[in-house]
């Protein structure tokens, strides 16, 4: 604690010596593709309406101009991006966009 009765924080350092954290010189394995099963079960979830929201998505236009170009209105068209990046067990809009595309869906 100070003279003037503010108690200051330390900032401390720990080191890391878990054999289970790669370094940086190991090269990381990146996570295997979901199963052909697993792939076709989300795709049967996604709806056409779905897929036009995230091919207008896509495109790069913001929510209110793509809700416009869909005749919805924004909070419908956000609710609906929720459900399906929920569906697809993504956190974004843009991961479900990137998704649907290397699926070749949009």
């Amino acid at each position: 604690m100070r003279e003037d009765g503010v108690e200051q924080a330390t900032l401390v350092r720990h080191t890391v010596h878990d054999s289970d954290v790669p370094s940086l010189h190991e090269p990381l394995v990146p996570a295997p593709a979901p199963a052909h099963d697993d792939v076709q079960h989300l795709q049967e979830g996604l709806a056409d309406d779905d897929l036009q929201l995230l091919a207008e998505i896509a495109t790069g236009v913001t929510t209110d101009v793509a809700a416009r170009h869909l005749e919805l209105s924004t909070r419908t068209l956000r609710r609906r991006l929720r459900a399906i990046c929920d569906h697809l067990g993504v956190n974004t809009s843009i991961e479900a966009v990137v998704w649907a595309a290397r699926e070749q869906l949009i």
